[in-house]
């Protein structure tokens, strides 16, 4: 099979001998920003496990729900961290549906992730109000100074920090250690008063007992690839927001988190119970 003309061009520092999890994800959702090594995988994934696409979109759509539900508490700023490829409606696109004077900060560690970012943003010529940057949650101070230089965001007035279905991929320290919940914690920190944590993770708590075995298969398949998974249960999750005031309902499924904010012209994604969407999320603000 030969190359297509996008692989033959990738981004410096892509790697094309493994299955990228931000690629993939794209791939779930219908998009175009992945290679062939990600969409065999892709393929493999669906074929075994179907209920992946759509729990896919209802996170999505949950961040779409988010983005409406906070510009309406009057949050202007974003900084969406593992924000993957532009697809199905990306953060700024969401906000600017509703006010005009939002200013969202892409952060992505996968370089097809952020040269799509910046493609997008380009062709929007919405570059003075968005950005992206390549860099690590895992380095949450050097990441914050990034933020800062961009001049797109003020870190001393609220925001809403977005980590949505990245902190179930595994985030080894140098030791190997995952440290994703000291990452998470430094955030809560660093974060002004008066901003939102916003967090969904993939979970096999609580989810009926065919789709929990299905979840253990569909992790494994991950642990060939470049970005293992972990699917941590709730209190594990919930631990991720600290003391922070969790907005009504609390933590839940993703389907059934404020479904008064979904959008006119969003796809229906129909389980016969919630749990199937079989990923786990929250709102949080920092008083």
């Amino acid at each position: 099979m030969s190359q297509s003309k996008a692989e033959m061009f990738a981004p410096e520092g892509v790697d094309l001998e493994h299955p990228n999890v931000a690629r993939v994800y794209d791939y779930y959702l219908g998009g175009r920003a992945n290679y062939a090594v990600d969409r065999v995988f892709g393929e493999k994934a669906l074929e075994r496990y179907p209920f992946v696409a759509p729990a896919a979109k209802a996170n999505r759509l949950f961040l779409h729900r988010v983005v409406r539900y906070l510009c309406k508490q009057g949050i202007r700023q974003f900084i969406d961290i593992g924000s993957g490829v532009p697809t199905m409606g990306s953060t700024h696109q969401i906000a600017d549906e509703v006010v005009d004077d939002a200013s969202c900060v892409y952060v992505d560690n996968e370089p097809v992730a952020v040269a799509h970012s910046r493609i997008l943003l380009e062709q929007e010529d919405v570059t003075h109000q968005h950005t992206v940057l390549h860099a690590d949650l895992r380095e949450p101070e050097e990441l914050w100074k990034q933020i800062e230089d961009s001049g797109v965001i003020d870190v001393e007035q609220p925001v809403a920090l977005l980590l949505i279905a990245v902190l179930h991929v595994t985030q080894p320290g140098p030791s190997g250690e995952d440290v994703g919940p000291q990452a998470v914690a430094r955030f809560r920190e660093l974060m002004p008063k008066g901003s939102y944590l916003v967090i969904t993770h993939g979970t096999a708590d609580d989810v009926p007992e065919k789709r929990k075995q299905e979840m253990a298969e569909f992790g494994k398949m991950y642990d060939k690839s470049a970005t293992p998974v972990i699917w941590r249960p709730h209190d594990q999750i919930e631990a991720f927001f600290g003391d922070l005031e969790m907005v009504e309902p609390g933590c839940t499924w993703t389907p059934l988190w404020h479904p008064e904010e979904t959008g006119k012209n969003a796809p229906e994604i129909e389980f016969d119970s919630p749990n199937e969407s079989v990923v786990w999320a929250g709102v949080a603000r920092k008083p």
